[in-house]
């Protein structure tokens, strides 16, 4: 008989013993390098995102740095009403690359939208004799009917019409400019060529309806309004308009905030033929703007139309 050898039948239990330790070590190394793999991926993504964005920042930098875009930037902020900002912009702008038509046109534009009526003249009168001409001419029509010199406005839009004959908000300006001159006859025509150019313009829809309503054409005013579902508070302030301009005292007598207070009292969305439209020069969208809440000093002097900065249609 063998003696019974104890170090033997323990063998097989210690290799059993060794087998479960080696196999849970091993899980341990298999789980630990996934934690460190998921942590370099982790931060491999981040180091990633991050030269991703630098070279965002680095591009849209890049995007400024031409006159033509810094333009553009331009334009979209005055597109927003940050009428003030731009101004600070034109002025970089224009120490950077020099003095421009372009810059000179949103210079002057900032310039009336922030209540700097003198000096934005001086602006619009330098883009007579440029390629810009046009842009001037329309510039010093608006102020004339601020002004509520309206016979100049015509003469000053109708330079601007000449250059640019197919602006259809240029030529809703000079037919409403019409209408409030007394020339009443002379408002057709710039008004319907308005509408058909752009029919989709709530603003020129508004003064051709004021212009039927004051040749007695009611008939017709309320079919195109209906056309174009005109809001009860709109179809109101162009009767009351007509109204107005049909009172002793002619066209150059009436009181364009009269036909606002009652839409305003209700915070119903209007477009009133009340006044001429700001000239528009961005092709960009907007976006509601704390001006909006604080308007420009020249909203406020001036009775604009109170679509005249808004974000709809024309």
């Amino acid at each position: 008989m063998k003696p019974f050898d104890l170090c033997a039948s323990a063998r097989p239990a210690h290799r059993r013993m060794l087998a479960f330790a080696s196999a849970a070590a091993a899980a341990l190394v298999v789980t630990g390098c996934a934690g460190l793999k998921d942590q370099y991926a982790a931060s491999a993504d981040a180091q990633q995102r991050m030269a991703a964005e630098a070279a965002a920042d680095t591009k849209a930098g890049a995007n400024v740095d031409t006159q033509a875009t810094y333009l553009k930037l331009v334009e979209q902020m005055q597109k927003e009403d940050l009428w003030f900002a731009s101004l600070a912009h034109i002025d970089a702008l224009e120490q950077r690359w020099g003095v421009s038509p372009e810059s000179t046109r949103t210079r002057a534009e900032a310039l009336r939208q922030t209540g700097q009526a003198a000096p934005a003249e001086a602006a619009y009168k330098r883009l007579l004799g440029t390629p810009l001409a046009s842009a001037g001419y329309r510039g010093l029509g608006l102020l004339a009917g601020t002004r509520g010199n309206f016979v100049e406005a015509v003469q000053l839009l109708a330079q601007a019409q000449r250059r640019t004959p197919t602006d259809a908000l240029l030529l809703s300006d000079l037919g409403y400019a019409h209408l409030r001159a007394g020339q009443i006859e002379e408002a057709r025509l710039p008004l319907m060529q308005a509408l058909q150019l752009r029919p989709d313009s709530t603003q020129a829809q508004a003064n051709l309806a004021l212009y039927l309503e004051v040749t007695n054409q009611r008939d017709q005013a309320a079919s195109l309004m209906d056309a174009n579902r005109m809001s009860e508070t709109t179809r109101l302030a162009v009767r009351e308009a007509a109204l107005q301009m049909r009172a002793p005292g002619g066209p150059a007598a009436a009181a364009p905030a009269a036909a606002t207070t009652s839409a305003s009292i209700r915070g119903e969305p209007m477009v009133a033929p009340l006044a001429l439209k700001p000239s528009r020069w961005s092709s960009v969208g907007g976006m509601r703007t704390a001006s909006q809440t604080n308007p420009p000093a020249s909203t406020a002097a001036a009775p604009f139309s109170p679509n005249s900065t808004s974000r709809g249609t024309p």
